[in-house]
């Protein structure tokens, strides 16, 4: 018996090693093609876009431009209208390459911004040194105080904060001299500590006074958080990163102590009120991404200064003043949401107008988020500024002394609700005026003194035109149109946007379609099913033109039909199309993406729904397992990359916030366990691979180690691809790129694809 049960086995092998071997491949041609898509290609194809934009206080905008002659950079006046070269690019190539001694192409210049000191003056970035180049006779040099990474610069230019031994110091860049601002800083509980556990940084976070003589910072008390760790791999002994990490539902998380520090005399002032919970309004951190303190506006004067603290929860936000001097501090207002309280869409859009005693707030208690004037005496609400069912995205300024407000908003204009306009409107609601009047998608970039905005208008299947346009009235001009005829000659196509209907036939769904450059509409295709579930953004993620979506394109030339949508549970809609999942990430939209694909498919006779797959990185990591185990009819293929599996297992800011505060029941389960991937694992049918990176301190790898240890426990086939000594950004590098797109030819074209294609450099 046992004799003929290993020839049976034999035999089974053999046929299966001659069904690999005589499996139809996949021409390697189709992966050159795919490749051709990706944006390293495209972007050279494209001419006449505007990147990279600023503006100087005199009205001219600075921005660089892909040319027919390489990469060029740009001035433009816009009082004058005069659009000149910045510089000569083949002289200062030629002094950057003699200084640096490095090998430098005028047509790509190493650097894609500078700075306009004077009319000769300019000074730029080259491997993190800081070189300032006389653009008349053309000598550059290497500036002998350079600003650091490590250090925040006062609004004068002329100071500049850093962090050493958990205390701040000061740097005078004149003399290069150093001054201790506090002393009484120990490990773990520092002074502008930059750590939200998925996030570290060595910028100190902190908000300077106008006049650069204060600045306002915190204590950081992580003394009783927990502790996270990752280990890298190496021969020999591994490196061993332990850090702070707070988790939902931990009984100690980060605290913030909140000072006024002023600078010229060291004197550090405690804010009379207990500490804030480390939160924000708008994001998973209390720092912006330049280092400073969010929620914080100074008056002009620089005696006193408006916050907001945030409770733990998320759903409280208190609006206070505190005084710069004395440390006392009065609460204005406090604004409590059922779910989660959010000060702006893009951007914090609440300001202090300490001329006049007002401020200007954002709420979504009309379930569209809306501006607001409030005394500033009384807390009381003045007047609602603006009003109906459309959002505010961002405020983006106000003028005290004419009371016009400048904001961005979606949803007022008819098509697409999520293109972007621009405003004005008086801070008592009159003179409401669109200011960016084509219906598409505008990117907006003020201008210092917001009498200008450039304003690059486009679709995701329409090309970017860019004008600087005025404030103040309907004028503008073109600046640059976008060119795409080399991209078109090649063939390459724009994904088609579509509208669906949600789960319950309700909202309207807003999507992209790419289909492969040969289609043919006689052929049925399976689809590919991209995913970001949010909640603080969605999938698509802007809807300007660009050359290529991700990989999106070039999947599509693999012979699929790829599919993303921005479902319910993401921005920039209602507050209650936003909040739809709160309390319940397990959803995270799912459902509204296997009802868009079947709609489609009955829209579309060449698109087989009966082979779906699905893929995300970090939540649409999670997202893309939670799919295939909630759906396993449905779904047959997912690529998880980095995925947060568990939200107990990831940032408590995060977690926290969308899914509300972790309660254990007193048979040991929790309200978490609704979000949990490993607890439904039994439910697999489908093809998993499943993905992360060793080093990964944004999603530690455990939250993919966790639903591996219960596949393993509940004996179900899967692939696992862990990436030594990779961070959470590997989501289109080479290699996995590679095994994603191996992955869906494979399991669901049923195709062998090229082995071991090499990405061209």
């Amino acid at each position: 018996m046992v004799s003929k049960i290993k020839s049976i086995s034999s035999s089974t092998v053999l046929a299966c090693l001659a069904f690999s071997v005589n499996a139809e491949s996949l021409n390697i041609e189709k992966y050159q093609q795919a490749e051709r898509q990706l944006s390293k290609h495209t972007e050279k194809l494209v001419v006449g876009t505007v990147e990279y934009p600023s503006w100087t206080e005199n009205n001219k905008l600075i921005y660089s431009s892909q040319t027919q002659q390489g990469k060029q950079f740009f001035i433009f006046d816009a009082v004058t209208k005069e659009k000149k070269l910045a510089f000569d690019h083949q002289k200062l190539t030629r002094a950057l390459a003699r200084l640096t001694e490095q090998e430098i192409k005028p047509e790509n210049l190493p650097f894609n911004r500078f700075e306009l000191i004077s009319e000769k003056i300019i000074s730029l970035t080259l491997d993190d040194k800081l070189y300032q180049c006389n653009i008349d006779n053309y000598l550059c040099q290497l500036s002998a105080i350079a600003i650091k990474d490590s250090e925040l610069v006062s609004p004068n230019g002329k100071l500049a904060v850093y962090i050493k031994a958990h205390n701040l110091w000061l740097r005078n860049l004149n003399d290069n001299s150093e001054k201790q601002l506090t002393t009484d800083g120990i490990e773990n509980f520092g002074y502008a500590t930059n750590n939200a556990g998925w996030v570290r940084g060595d910028k100190p976070v902190v908000k300077w006074s106008p006049d650069s003589k204060k600045l306002t910072t915190f204590k950081h008390d992580s003394r009783n958080v927990g502790e996270m760790a990752i280990v890298s791999t190496a021969v020999g002994h591994p490196e061993i990163d332990v850090w702070k990490y707070p988790l939902p539902g931990d009984k100690n998380i980060f605290k913030i102590h909140r000072v006024v520090i002023d600078i010229e005399q060291a004197n550090v002032v405690v804010l009379d009120m207990p500490a804030d919970d480390h939160r924000s309004t708008i994001t998973d951190h209390v720092a912006g991404s330049d280092g400073s303190l969010l929620d914080v506006d100074w008056s002009s004067d620089s005696s006193h200064f408006a916050f907001v603290s945030s409770t733990r929860d998320h759903k409280t936000a208190s609006l206070k003043i505190a005084d710069a001097v004395s440390g006392k501090v009065r609460t204005v207002l406090t604004e409590t949401a059922e779910s989660f309280f959010e000060s702006g869409v893009s951007g914090i859009s609440w300001q202090y107008l300490d001329q006049s005693n007002e401020f200007i707030w954002f709420s979504q208690r009309s379930n569209w988020g809306h501006l607001y004037l409030v005394d500033a005496i009384t807390g009381k609400i003045k007047n609602q500024i603006t009003q109906g069912d459309w959002t505010v995205l961002e405020l983006l300024n106000v003028d005290e002394k004419t009371g016009k407000l400048i904001f961005s908003a979606a949803g007022k204009e008819a098509g697409d609700p999520y293109f972007h306009y621009l405003y004005s409107i008086n801070k008592d609601s009159s003179n409401f005026t669109l200011l960016s009047p084509e219906q598409k998608h505008h990117r907006i970039t003020l201008s210092t003194n917001a009498e200008y905005f450039l304003d690059r208008v486009s679709t995701p299947n329409q090309a970017e035109t860019s004008f600087i346009r005025s404030t103040n009235s309907k004028s503008g001009f073109i600046i640059e149109q976008m060119d795409i005829t080399k991209l078109t000659d090649t063939g390459w196509q724009a994904p088609t946007p579509f509208i669906v209907k949600d789960r319950n036939n309700e909202h309207d769904i807003y999507g992209l379609m790419y289909k492969p450059s040969d289609f043919d509409a006689s052929k049925s295709y399976p689809v590919v099913n991209y995913l970001y579930p949010g909640p603080q953004v969605g999938s698509i993620r802007g809807r300007h033109f660009r050359s290529a979506r991700g990989d999106n394109q070039a999947i599509a030339e693999l012979g699929f039909i790829v599919i993303e949508i921005d479902a319910l549970g993401t921005p920039g809609r209602s507050k209650s199309f936003h909040e739809f999942y709160y309390q319940n990430m397990g959803d995270s939209g799912i459902p509204d993406q296997v009802s868009a694909i079947k709609q489609l498919a009955k829209k579309h006779h060449w698109i087989d729904s009966t082979r779906v797959g699905i893929w995300g990185h970090s939540g649409g990591g999670f997202a893309s397992t939670r799919a295939l185990l909630t759906y396993p009819d449905f779904y047959s293929v997912a690529v998880s990359q980095a995925g947060n599996h568990d939200n107990r297992n990831y940032a408590d800011e995060w977690g926290e916030k969308y899914h509300g505060m972790l309660v254990k029941n007193e048979d040991g389960t929790s309200n978490y366990d609704s979000q949990a991937n490993q607890l439904i694992v039994e439910n697999l049918k489908g093809k998993l691979l499943i993905a992360h990176g060793t080093t990964d301190t944004n999603v530690p790898p455990y939250n993919t180690l966790i639903v591996v240890e219960a596949l393993i426990a509940a004996n179900k086939d899967f692939d696992m691809l862990m990436l030594p000594n990779r961070g959470h950004g590997f989501a289109r590098k080479p290699y996995m790129m590679r095994k994603r797109w191996d992955y869906f030819v494979q399991h669901l074209l049923a195709l062998t694809p090229p082995k071991e294609f090499t990405f061209s450099e």
